[in-house]
């Protein structure tokens, strides 16, 4: 994140700026932006209950927001932490911590693996996804704290929950690791949530009173199991909004479940109550009827849509998409990239990156930007019709979009931090 002269950096350890400063840990560094000097760095101690919800060398997944000088983030430790943006006015020490709200410990929110969002600011709230998630490995998963709260909206001032939910309870299935996304429609905002049971909900920003919800899954699709073999999904990627309309597609875990079939969606916002496609009239045996109600305006793929090599059109994704003048652009896991008409769900061309893709696409200047786990950033133009500009290769995977401001590329692999710009 590149803000008020600065660039701000969730990391790990493993390369110390600090020797003093020794182990795994979670990290915040500051950089200056003209010219990329360290200015001081956040420094986080994994939790002692280990890689269940702390994962080994993630460090800081949380991309951060910044604000009238404050820095807000997610620390590996399942805080939500607001941080002075200027440091502690003394060279590379800490900032000054001006507050934290520990979800483990105060809202007894049970991370899975690590809690990674990217915070929001609507007006004076700050919204962010717990995390909260299952325990246990293998077969025998269950959320231990299924009433903990999965949406928090938190006053970004003090840092006292404003108000919480937790719709998705004790039927995650995982963790959530996706982040909210917020837009006035009908003269208010909304807050939408990506849950880990695979809906989506919208609330009042203000208030918290629920507005919609929709159900990204098939009624009729197989149980979520460990390692990919079940046919439910939930939702990894953040929303993303344009015309009154919410974007997202769905995911299982990428480093445990792999590759497999995705769904991507579009879903009227306008809409209130349950605004599922399907209504379910019998639970056993399972019937379904279409939803009179559903804001469903189109969709892509599924495991009922047979396509392509793989058997399936569209994979699961972690890809937030791009949206520009109608175009919709997103990449799946499989890395296959696509360009859809954002209004139809018209789908005007996909090209093979032949590597697998976490990353989210990027606009700017009339170009399509977007790296991949073989460290290439691809360039294409933005169309409707295929055109591939080039491809330059960073050397280590790129996991996090590209970001452009004030002339500046900036790209993130594994290892470096690079800012690119014309001579």
């Amino acid at each position: 994140v590149v803000a008020g002269g600065k660039v701000f950096v969730g990391t790990n350890n493993d390369q110390p700026r600090d020797p003093k400063i020794k182990g795994d840990k979670g990290v915040l560094m500051c950089f200056r932006e003209s010219d990329g000097k360290f200015l001081w760095q956040a420094v986080h101690d994994k939790l002692p209950s280990g890689q269940e919800n702390d994962w080994p060398h993630q460090g800081v997944a949380s991309a951060p927001v910044v604000e009238g000088g404050r820095v807000y983030y997610v620390s590996n430790r399942c805080e939500v932490i607001c941080a002075d943006a200027e440091g502690s006015g003394q060279d590379k020490e800490a900032p000054r911590i001006l507050w934290r709200l520990d979800m483990a410990n105060d809202l007894k929110v049970n991370p899975r693996y690590l809690a990674n969002c990217s915070p929001l600011i609507v007006g004076d709230l700050l919204f962010v996804v717990t995390g909260n998630g299952v325990a246990g490995m293998g077969e025998k998963l269950e959320v231990p704290e299924p009433t903990a709260p999965s949406f928090l909206a938190i006053n970004k001032k003090t840092g006292k929950v404003a108000w919480q939910d937790h719709s998705p309870g004790d039927k995650i299935m995982a963790g959530q690791w996706g982040s909210p996304a917020a837009a006035e429609v009908n003269g208010k905002t909304q807050v939408v949530f990506p849950g880990g049971d695979g809906w989506l909900y919208a609330f009042e920003a203000e208030t918290g009173k629920p507005i919609w919800k929709f159900d990204c899954n098939p009624k009729d699709a197989t149980p979520y199991k460990p390692g990919g073999r079940g046919q439910r999904s939930f939702i990894v990627a953040t929303p993303a909004i344009y015309d009154n309309k919410v974007y997202v597609g769905l995911s299982q875990e990428p480093d445990n479940d792999g590759q497999g079939a995705g769904l991507f969606w579009c879903v009227d916002m306008t809409k209130t109550g349950d605004v599922s496609p399907e209504r379910v009239i019998s639970a056993n045996p399972l019937k379904t009827e279409p939803n009179k109600d559903s804001a469903l305006v189109w969709s892509y793929g599924g495991s009922k849509m047979m396509g392509g090599d793989r058997g399936y059109p569209f994979g699961r994704t972690l890809s937030t998409p791009a949206i520009h003048e109608g175009l919709l652009y997103v990449a799946d896991i499989d890395g296959v990239f696509y360009c859809f008409d954002a209004l139809t769900g018209k789908k005007y061309w996909e090209e093979d990156f032949k590597a697998t893709t976490w990353s989210s696409p990027y606009w700017v200047d009339g170009r399509i930007y977007i790296g991949t786990d073989d460290g290439e950033v691809q360039i294409c133009a933005h169309g409707k019709e295929k055109k591939l500009l080039g491809k330059v290769d960073m050397g280590t995977p790129i996991k996090g979009p590209v970001v452009v401001t004030n002339g500046v590329l900036y790209v993130m692999t594994g290892k470096q931090l690079f800012a690119i710009a014309a001579k």
